[in-house]
């Protein structure tokens, strides 16, 4: 018995030792190593395949790296925030347009130049004014300090946007529709696509038609005053353009049989017009008051009191350039806010350091915004000072002084009166 109990000891010590719970001293010890898994070495190299990419072949011996799919991105530099209201310019933010256009000394503005209120020539100086040509000066003031350094160039209905894309305008200011298709892209038989950027909104406008008093409805004794007594009537219109869309499909929409007489320009179509070569014309509705006034008797034309469109004009620039875009919008904006603060030429001087910190912020006397766009950090005082507030702006070349006399309907800041559209970001 105890023999076999000797056994059976012996027997429990070498299983033990080899579980590794007893110490076997005689063996050696084992240092455990990991290894590289084992790459097949094959003929051909292995091909790695990233969406919407060319493959990218990489030897079986080189490292196994995997490539990212994505570009490198280089981060700029965080800009420092300056509480220095000095009005001093900063060096370069990017290099962009808004550099090009320092460096050249004066702004290159895109404007009708025929349409009197908007843009036009004065038959003394020769100076362009109206309401578009004085935002090109607010564009002016807010990058040099001065509204005369900007050079205005005419454009047709035909060239506006080859202008902008080519660099022979800064910046379109011509009485222009914001549209899904002119930012997102238009086909053009140069370009391919022309993709354009759209800044903030100045005037709220909508297709409307003008018609001599006294005209017909067919068949009838009866005046035109609606949109449906147009019914069979040769209507003239400007080619190519959102009016011409809007005539077509509101017309199709309304069941509204009609003769189109199509122009290249707006002075061949209101020639047209007044030659009797149509019954009636369609335009927007400030485009119709600004050429009714050119007439030899402007009260014998009417113009329908029903819009069929909603048109909003603006600016409009290169795309993919951030800093202009600031600079152009927040250049309106400041017209815009200032008139809902009630700051004006008249007065913004003396609300530098007025109690209300949304005035201090927006005259440059408190904050970095003027900074931050790469302007002097006083540029809305500047802008309000030489040009105005967009009720400044408005009343001046479209208010009841004029000869135009064009209510402002929307175009009202929204905290002044009933039915205005216009506001500003806050500058804070």
């Amino acid at each position: 018995m105890l023999r076999w109990m000797k056994h059976l000891s012996y027997v429990m010590i070498l299983l033990l030792t080899g579980c590794g719970i007893l110490p076997f001293t005689q063996a050696p010890t084992a240092t455990f190593t990991p290894q590289s898994p084992t790459v097949e070495s094959t003929a051909s190299p292995t091909a790695i395949y990233f969406p919407s990419a060319q493959p990218t072949i990489i030897p079986s011996t080189s490292p196994t790296t995997t490539p990212s799919p994505f570009p490198t991105v280089t981060l700029l530099p965080t800009m420092p925030v300056s509480t220095n209201p000095s009005g001093t310019q900063p060096a370069s933010l990017s290099g962009g347009l808004l550099q090009k256009v320092r460096a050249r000394g004066h702004l290159l503005c895109g404007v009708n130049g025929e349409l009197p209120g908007f843009s036009a020539k004065t038959a003394t100086s020769g100076d362009y004014v109206g309401f578009e040509a004085d935002f090109c000066r607010v564009i002016a003031t807010a990058i040099f300090g001065n509204p005369k350094a900007v050079e205005f160039v005419p454009l047709t209905t035909q060239d506006r946007f080859t202008a902008v894309v080519q660099g022979t305008v800064d910046v379109l200011i011509r009485n222009t529709t914001w549209t899904a298709t002119r930012d997102t892209g238009m086909d053009d038989p140069q370009f391919m696509k022309i993709r354009l950027d759209f800044g903030p909104t100045i005037f709220h406008d909508g297709q409307r038609f003008m018609v001599r008093r006294g005209t017909k409805i067919n068949g009838t004794n009866l005046e035109v005053s609606t949109i449906a007594h147009l019914m069979g009537k040769r209507i003239c219109v400007i080619g190519d353009t959102t009016t011409e869309m809007n005539l077509t499909d509101q017309f199709k929409a309304r069941g509204i049989e009609y003769t189109p007489v199509i122009g290249r320009e707006a002075n061949e179509v209101f020639a047209n017009y007044e030659n009797g070569a149509c019954d009636a014309v369609t335009s927007d509705s400030s485009q119709l008051v600004s050429r009714r006034v050119t007439f030899d008797n402007p009260s014998d034309h009417i113009i329908l009191e029903e819009p069929i469109s909603r048109e909003p004009l603006g600016p409009v620039f290169v795309e993919n350039d951030s800093q202009w875009r600031d600079v152009v919008s927040w250049s309106i904006f400041a017209t815009i806010y200032a008139e809902e603060l009630g700051v004006d030429s008249t007065n913004a001087g003396q609300l530098i350091a007025a109690p209300n910190p949304d005035i201090r912020r927006l005259l440059g006397s408190e904050g970095s915004i003027g900074i931050n766009l790469g302007l002097s950090n006083d540029f809305a005082l500047r802008i309000i000072q030489e040009v105005g507030n967009y009720e400044e702006i408005y009343q001046r070349n479209l208010g009841p002084s004029t000869p135009y006399n064009l209510d402002r309907g929307p175009n009202k800041a929204w905290n002044k009166g009933v039915g205005g559209v216009l506001s500003s970001p806050p500058f804070r």
